[in-house]
């Protein structure tokens, strides 16, 4: 009886193996090639006089109306040119993150097969870590400032911020952007609805970054991750015992929801304890619901509605 059941484990091992290898083989044949333009090269070495070339170029980055001294004084800066100086030092050669792009949209191609092939433009913003990379259709812009690393003598942030301005990050950061684009706008504002969203953007990393760990998709150290496992029954009794499902209450977000140093169940827990729990519990339940809808396509998973989610993932945390 064992040596049966070993075989039909290892035959089912070798059939999941064979499929997988299919979609990436299927992947893999997907001509994708990203163009990249460093429009932050274009800018911090251009003479001033060629700024009015750079604006018809590139006329997305220069609201109408802003004053031209604006750009020439940041041409100029020495603080500026300082930070381009760090960015071309750690980018000079930027093709390794093009072929990371090649590999994301050929996964995005075999899932959403009418997406465009986006061009990649990279700049220099202002710090803005809510806007480090965006997926707007036709492009995709990445703020290189803001993936030098998290010890970079620049980064005047909190450390859990911090720990996601390394490189690794940018293909996930660019996912979560391309995914809120295409995840309708629940009208429901509870803590489920919110848990299914987020559990769908991270999800959809499962898919798209398959090369990628668990803690890379959402921003955790792997000791997070472990953390994270070992009180999922706990948090998941917490959240049921405490009605906070179908709350609204706009508190629940900030505790649970929005990157934070930690957690707040308002107990000892908190401490050790990464931010976002919510979301990594809503990653599980939508785990849940894909391995029980195998039929249920990525794109069709992003439109579902966040209670059917619910209801036929019979999701049930692991003791």
């Amino acid at each position: 009886m064992k040596i049966y059941r070993f075989v039909v484990v290892l035959c089912l091992f070798f059939l999941s193996c064979d499929q997988k290898t299919k979609v990436e083989k299927a992947v893999e044949e997907i001509p994708v090639d990203i163009k990249v333009e460093r429009f932050d090269k274009v800018f911090f070495e251009s003479k001033p006089e060629d700024l009015a070339k750079i604006k018809k170029q590139y006329p997305f980055f220069f609201p109408a109306g802003s004053d031209d001294n604006i750009w020439l004084k940041k041409m100029q800066d020495p603080l500026w040119r300082e930070v381009y100086t760090e960015v071309e030092k750690k980018y000079s050669n930027f093709e390794p993150v093009r072929e990371e792009f090649n590999a994301l949209f050929q996964h995005v191609k075999y899932y959403f097969p009418k997406t465009k092939t986006p061009k990649v433009i990279t700049l220099i913003g202002e710090m803005d870590y809510n806007t480090k990379a965006i997926y707007a259709d036709s492009l995709v812009i990445v703020s290189l400032e803001l993936y030098l690393g998290k010890n970079h003598k620049f980064y005047e942030f909190p450390n859990y911020l911090k720990e996601n301005f390394e490189e690794k990050q940018i293909m996930p950061d660019v996912v979560s952007s391309f995914t809120y684009r295409n995840i309708p706008v629940s009208p429901d504002k509870d803590l489920l609805s919110q848990m299914i969203f987020n559990g769908k953007q991270l999800y959809a990393k499962d898919l798209l970054l398959p090369g990628y760990s668990d803690a890379e998709k959402i921003g955790y150290k792997p000791e997070q991750i472990k953390w994270c496992e070992e009180n999922e029954e706990y948090m998941w009794r917490y959240f049921i015992e405490s009605e906070m499902l179908y709350s609204a209450d706009p508190k629940l977000t900030t505790r649970f929801m929005t990157p934070a140093p930690f957690s707040k169940f308002y107990l000892e827990i908190d401490n050790d304890s990464p931010g976002r729990v919510g979301a990594w519990i809503g990653w599980q339940m939508v785990r849940s619901y894909m391995k029980n809808n195998t039929n249920v396509t990525l794109p069709e998973l992003l439109k579902t509605n966040p209670k059917e989610i619910f209801e036929k993932s019979k999701y049930k945390p692991k003791k």
